[in-house]
């Protein structure tokens, strides 16, 4: 019976590294979204409005429009429509890593950098 166990482990730890949650990316292509992040040690909150084409985001009572370009269904560039300085002309990579219900797991950097940040977003509606 030992035995039994023994090789039953080994099995059960390949088919629990091989499971991979399965991902809606589509349902985080368009709608109202929140992101909280910290800066500076305090939480900061932005919404935004994403459609097909545009993200129009509110972040301490000021609007930016980007637009996007779709990558793949996980994947989206973001590039500010006017830019106020050269920072701000610099495209943003987004790539969806894992959903769970109206929450998800993105990474993103400017495009062409290899450092990358992780957050976290919630769906709060429809559009």
């Amino acid at each position: 019976m030992k035995n039994k166990l023994l090789l039953l482990l080994p099995c059960l730890a390949l088919f629990a590294s091989c499971y991979q949650q399965e991902k809606n990316c589509t349902h985080f292509q368009t709608g109202k979204f929140e992101f909280i992040t910290t800066i500076d040690g305090v939480e900061k909150k932005s919404t935004f409005i994403r459609t097909e084409e545009y993200e129009i985001e509110e972040f301490e009572g000021k609007i930016d429009t980007s637009s996007i370009r779709w990558v793949s269904d996980c994947e989206f560039i973001l590039q500010k429509i006017n830019p106020k300085n050269m920072a701000e002309q610099k495209a943003v990579n987004i790539k969806i890593i894992t959903t769970d219900g109206d929450n998800c797991v993105f990474e993103y950097g400017l495009v062409n950098d290899a450092r990358r940040e992780r957050g976290n977003l919630r769906k709060i509606g429809e559009l």
